[in-house]
This record gives C-alpha cells, structure tokens and sequence, in this order.
C-alpha cells in the first residue's frame, strides 16, 4: 500500500465487534443460535469497562501530571540510566517493564540509552556480555520479574565467571492489594532477585523512585569496581508507571566510579624482589586486561625480565607472536619455572598440578617442589560459596588481593627499582633463548601442524583458519569469540597484536553465548569501524538462534564462520572416554551427541531472518571466494552468516 493507514479503522472494527457479541448473547437459543452467534459464539464478548479503555477517550493523565507538575516515575529512571552513560538497554518485552520501555521509546526517543530488541533473555544478557569487554561499561537489561530472570540465569552465570559487568533491570508487581489477577500475580515474587544472587555481585529492590534511583547507582559502581560483574536491581511496575511530584524532591545522585584496588605496597615489593632475583620467572595470565593499557604494561613487565608469559586467553592479554609469549608450550616452561606470578587466575592449582582423567584419576605436582609462587587477584575481594567456580584453593607465598591491571605500574617500577646489571644480563640471555624457541615452534605451526589433512572434507580448522586469515589479515579485525573449539588455530597463525582483537570466552562455559555475545561485541566496535568475526560452534548457536534476528534487526555487521562439526564433539570425547574405561568400545558415542538426521542448514537459517548465508561449505577450495564475499558483506554494513561444515577440532 502506498501509505500507513489501516484497511480497517480499529475502533469502528472493536465497535462493530462489540454489537455484535451483545446481539449474540441476546440472541434466542436453539437452532438459529450458533448462527446468529457467528464468530462471536467462540469469543467472549468485551464487556464495559473493555470497551471503554480501549475505544473511550484516553483518561488524561498526561494533562493532570502537566497541571500539577509531575511526570512518569519511569522518565525519572531514564534520567537516571543517561546520568550513569548508559547508552543501550537490551530487552525482551514483557508487561512489568512497560513503564521504563514506554519512556525510553517516547520519553528518551530512543536515544540514550536505545533499546535493543532480544528473542530471549539468555540472548540478550549474552549481548551486554560481549558488549561489555569491548566497550569497558555496562550494558542495561530490562526483563520481566520472575520468568524473565529465570530464561537469564545461565548467561548471568556466564558474565560472573567471566567478571563482566551488567545493569539488570527487571519489573514486578509487589504489592498484591494493587495488582491485577492471573499473569501479574503468576509472575510476582517477594524476592524476586532470589535465584540470581548466588552469581551476581550485588542486588536489591527499592521501594521508592528516590530509592531507585540511589540503587541503580550503587549497583552500576558495584560492577564497575574490581572485580567486575553482573547486578540487579528490581523496579516494581507501580514505580515504573506512577507519578514524579514536584513535592517529591527527586534528586539524581552523582555518578562516581571507584578506583579500582591496587596492591599493598610491601607486598608487590615482596614480589617484585623474588621477580629480579629468579632463574626462570614465568608469568600467567588470565583475566586481566581490562582496558587497552594492560597489554602494554604487561610487555614491559615481561621484558624487564626477561619473563615467559603464559596467556590462558581470558582476555587480550599478550601479543601472540611476541618472542616471550610461551603459551603453546606452557606446560615445559612451568615445569623448570623457579618463580610464577599469576595475574586475575581462575585456577592456580591447575598451572602448577595437573589432573589426568582417566579411570582413576591421577594428580601430580607439574610445577618443581620449591617453586615461589605469587598472585594478584581481584576475585578475592569477592568470593561467594555455593558455586565452585573459584577452582581448588592453592597455596601461595605472596597474595595479594587487588587488580592486576592496577597493580602493575608499582609491580614495574619495583621490579625496575630490585634489578642489578647481572640480573638485567641474564633478562637479556633469556629473552634470546625464549625468542629462538617462539620461533621455531611458529615455523612449525605454520609449514607442518597446519598441513595436515589440508585438503580434507570436513574441512580441517588449520585450513578454515588459515583461508580465513587470509582475507582479514589486512583489515582492522577483531576475534569475538573464543577458539579453542577450533584447537587454538586462530591463536597459532594469526598475529593479535592490538588490544581489542580478542575478548575471551563465556567464563561460565554455558551453552547458547556465543552469537549473543559477537552481536554485542560487534555492537561496541562498530563505532570504531573494526571489522568483527565470530567463530560459532553449531550446538551453542542451537540454544538461541534467534540472535541472528537481533544482529539483522540492528543492523551490526558482523562476519559468523560456522564450525559446524555436527556435534556436541566434546561429549562425544566424554562418552567415548567412559567407553573405553569399561572396555565397551567407542562406537555407540554418537547417540545423543551428533547433529545429523537431519543436518543443520544454517545459511538457510540465517537466510530465513534476513541475513545473508553462504554456504554449507564442504569443500575447501571454495573457502576462499566465500570468504571475500563475506567480508565485502561485512563492509557494506551488514551481517553474514558462513557455514563451514567442518572437522571436530
């Protein structure tokens, strides 16, 4: 049609309707009922007060807040969320947020913050997730109370493993004389926040606009303090909907972040002596990039000396090609290690132990026996108890609870201020022998490890990686998520040399995170035009496949490489294991790990939601012109989907 306006004009169709099922219930019974009935038998006629809300003039509430000086409660908590820089808000509608979503869509206009539209709340949080390691702050979240926080647990859980900061806003209706029957009282709670607060840093559920407010500050602070992580505040729909009065004395408090926690003084210089006077001092790290400086500061710190580095790829820690970055061969370097500091480890016990699952399991010291050992860690400001993510405890000689990141210029300069000449030669000796070894097992990743099965259908993850490289190698990329599925290819032949070519993984390793989390990321670069790839695994993108909408809908470019092996591959390992453990072979591990019968067409999947797919690709030679179509998709503004049939690892 050629313009907006309706082929039917709803309040003569709700008229109409409405005559008609009074004509039906006044209608004799018998055999004419059912047609003088017609459609209205089957409804149940809108009675009154229906009529009257829906074709009735609008009682004027606007007027009378204008006439008396007030405003939405909810466009009070818009002011709130822009004073704390809060630029989006990503939501699957439901009644209980109606007041806070109306007010950003009319209020706000959708601008500052913008409302990002998810398919599910597990989507969504995933998104602030990705959103969040890119851009340094919070993401908002307004789901509905109860179910709603519910469909979000797990990717909650995801971003508190991952120390992620988030501002979830949920609704409810707390007050049961005020509320209405059915689905607002199925869905209300006393302690609605109750499910998440094992793995959330810190909630609450203010009574009043000045309280919310308050809370929505406190909250943001809370997870914009190391360690960083989601919060939750619960907004009850009569906040949200009722009235701001002059005579209520409203005021946005400042917004002021914490400065994070920095080392003891007399323990980083602890540190830093046992650092200058070691043999063959290894730093690992894992978490502990939180903005772009690190990378720098952590290069120095490694080249003063003379330290291997071991980067467990929480974040975009470490140049991959630098001379010290030892971490394919981790495992040799820890075990003649003499000192070892950790930066933000999720498992010490795990660098300095190791764990061989077999029939029966075997623990053994990998680590020498007098190895010193010294951590910085900001998760030990704040460990909680029911969930075991914090790994086995370990024993070590320097603790020292802070940010890592905060920490590091004093750990610099001490280590500069302990180091004589000999112990600066010996740096030096060491970089050289690091250098020699870095290069040699390059050369090999390169010229032999990624040969194998080159021409192979599945097609192997070296030659996807490697076609894929070579498309993107001379563009401004970003990596958003994590690629041990693919054995670390990316990591062993592309160079990540900029601070944010890499976000790390889900933390929590709950399924369904991954293309939420790249469509938040690439939300967050797209404003510094960097060209974003998303390496997908085909059974996490089966939990929420309806963030491919979201990314089309908001139009994020975004390049998805499918690694679709076809299976959970990691339980078929599983399965496989427990089979051979009991000498009953490996042949029946495929029931109820593969995705076959049918396969998954995921370009058509894509496809079916607007964004362009290529592919199944099975054969290698014809990764290439894929591939460059793709990025020229990309470029263009748009996102696109390439499914890879691939090799399980």
């Amino acid at each position: 049609m050629s313009n907006d306006k309706p082929s039917v004009d709803r309040r003569k169709f709700l008229t109409a309707a409405a005559v008609s099922g009074a004509a039906a219930v006044s209608a004799p019974t018998g055999v004419g009922s059912a047609q003088a009935q017609g459609v209205a038998g089957f409804t149940k006629p809108p009675s009154a007060a229906d009529m009257e809300a829906e074709i009735g003039q609008p009682v004027r509430i606007a007027a009378t807040m204008k006439e008396e000086g007030g405003r939405p409660g909810s466009d009070f908590m818009v002011d709130v969320l822009r004073a704390m820089d809060i630029d989006y808000v990503a939501t699957n509608p439901a009644s209980s947020c109606r007041g806070l979503h109306e007010s950003i869509n009319n209020y706000a206009m959708n601008k500052k913050p913008e409302l990002l539209t998810a398919m599910h709340e597990e989507i969504a949080t995933a998104m602030a997730h990705g959103y969040a390691k890119v851009s340094g702050k919070p993401m908002g979240l307004l789901f509905h109370g109860t179910v709603g926080i519910q469909h979000a647990v797990m990717a909650f859980y995801n971003a508190w493993c991952d120390r992620a900061p988030m501002l979830v806003m949920s609704g409810n209706h707390g007050d049961a004389a005020h509320r209405a029957p059915g689905i607002p009282t199925t869905h209300a709670a006393q302690d609605p926040l109750a499910i998440a607060r094992d793995f959330t840093k810190w909630d609450d559920q203010p009574g009043s606009l000045q309280a919310s407010a308050e809370s929505l500050m406190r909250a943001c602070k809370i997870a914009m303090t190391p360690p960083y992580g989601p919060v939750c505040v619960s907004l009850d729909a009569h906040l949200q909907e009722g009235v701001a009065n002059p005579s209520d004395k409203l005021r946005i408090p400042k917004f002021t972040r914490s400065a994070p926690p920095q080392g003891d003084s007399g323990a980083v210089k602890e540190a830093a002596q046992m650092l200058a006077a070691a043999q063959n001092p290894v730093i690992v790290v894992d978490r502990a990039a939180r903005t772009h400086a690190f990378q720098g500061m952590l290069v120095q710190l490694a080249e003063l000396l003379g330290a291997a580095v071991v980067d467990q790829l929480g974040r975009q820690n470490f140049p991959s090609r630098h001379p010290l970055n030892v971490t394919p061969r981790a495992r040799g370097v820890i075990a003649t290690a003499d000192v070892i500091i950790g930066l933000e480890l999720n498992d010490f016990w795990g660098i300095v132990n190791s764990y061989a699952d077999v029939a029966e399991a075997r623990q053994d010291k990998r680590a020498k026996a007098d190895v010193r050992l010294v951590s910085i860690n900001s998760r030990d400001l704040n460990l909680k108890a029911n969930y075991q993510e914090f790994q086995r405890f370990q024993d070590v000689d320097v603790a020292i609870a802070a940010d890592s990141e905060a920490t590091m210029p004093a750990l610099i300069e001490a280590v500069r201020a302990a180091m004589n000449g000999d112990m600066r030669a010996a740096a030096e000796r060491r970089i050289a022998s690091h250098a020699a070894a870095t290069q040699k097992q390059s050369e090999r990743f390169l010229n032999v490890d990624a040969t194998y099965a080159w021409d192979a259908s599945p097609i192997s993850t070296a030659r996807l990686s490697a076609e894929l490289w070579n498309v993107i190698k001379d563009l401004d990329w970003a990596l958003v998520s994590r690629d041990v599925r693919l054995s670390n290819w990316p990591h062993r032949i592309w160079n990540f040399d900029k601070p944010y070519q890499y976000i790390g993984d889900s933390g929590g390793a709950g399924q369904g995170y991954g293309m939420g989390a790249a469509i938040g990321a690439a939300l967050a670069h797209r404003e510094h035009g960097r060209f974003v790839v998303n390496l997908q695994g085909d059974g996490d993108l089966m939990y929420g496949p309806g963030a491919i909408w979201s990314a089309v809908h908001h139009k994020i470019p975004l390049l998805t490489v499918m690694h679709n092996n076809r299976a959970y591959h990691q339980e078929i390992m599983h399965v496989q294991r427990v089979g051979n453990w009991r000498d009953r072979g490996v042949d029946r591990a495929h029931i109820g790990t593969t995705i076959d019968n049918p396969h998954v067409d995921f370009a058509t999947l894509a496809k079916s939601m607007g964004m362009e797919g290529i592919g199944p690709i099975s054969d290698p030679k014809d990764l290439g012109a894929a591939f460059r179509r793709a990025v020229q998709i990309v470029k263009a503004g748009e996102p696109v989907l390439v499914d890879v049939v691939s090799q399980p690892r």
